[in-house]
């Protein structure tokens, strides 16, 4: 796979970044997508976090009638639980190890890296966070759903990561049957998970921002 790049919003203050925030985008979308996001997020003034939002590859999508676009991976089709390309997800998330790695590698301390994603991203996120062989800081899941959970190799370094969910209950795209699904599938694996839903549809609500704000700060103080 070819990485397209990702969009890096370094510490506002200038200061080296001591922890890293992941967030990946949904279909059809890239990096920028969240970019907004970062300042509304209202984290502490001391805090010297970096961002990175990677874009994905450009893929032709069988839902879509095989349009090009950005995507994670394809989507065969939209049924209860979705029918995906797991071996281009595994290979997306991949590509996030690679990601995570060269942070750690450059000093920052892989249990202050965080994972994000949206949508289709969130299902790379999942996979990729889950499989990390070192322990991470945090699994954050938007508006989307456990798309490996029947096929996941889970790495023992990420058995108590906090793993924090949130859907909107009028969520057309990705109905929150799924999102609440999905959490609960991890519940049966042994994790601890905290689950948020909003009246919103596929998107982000103000309350939202808000909750990840803080939930970024706690895991990240």
């Amino acid at each position: 796979m070819t990485a397209p790049g990702e969009l890096i919003i370094e510490p506002k203050d200038g200061q080296p970044a001591d922890a890293c925030v992941f967030i990946l985008h949904g279909l059809g979308a890239d990096g920028h997508d969240f970019e907004p996001l970062v300042p509304a997020l209202a984290l502490p003034k001391d805090s010297h976090v970096r961002f990175i939002m990677p874009h994905s590859q450009r893929l032709p999508v069988t839902i879509n009638g095989g349009m090009v676009m950005p995507a994670w991976y394809d989507i065969l089709a939209m049924d209860l639980g979705r029918r995906v390309d797991e071996r281009q997800l595994k290979q997306s998330a991949e590509r996030i190890h690679t990601l995570i790695q060269e942070q750690i590698d450059q000093g920052i301390d892989s249990q202050r890296i965080i994972v994000a994603g949206f949508s289709q991203g969130g299902a790379v996120a999942y996979h990729a966070a889950l499989t990390f062989p070192a322990p991470l800081g945090g699994l954050l899941a938007m508006s989307t759903y456990f798309a490996t959970a029947d096929n996941i190799d889970l790495a023992d370094a990420n058995r108590q990561i906090p793993i924090e969910v949130q859907h909107g209950n009028f969520d057309p795209i990705v109905p929150e049957s799924l999102g609440r699904s999905g959490a609960d599938r991890l519940k049966a694996m042994g994790y601890a998970v905290n689950y948020r839903q909003y009246p919103m549809a596929h998107a982000l609500c103000p309350q939202q921002v808000n909750d990840i704000g803080k939930w970024l700060s706690a895991r990240l103080a």
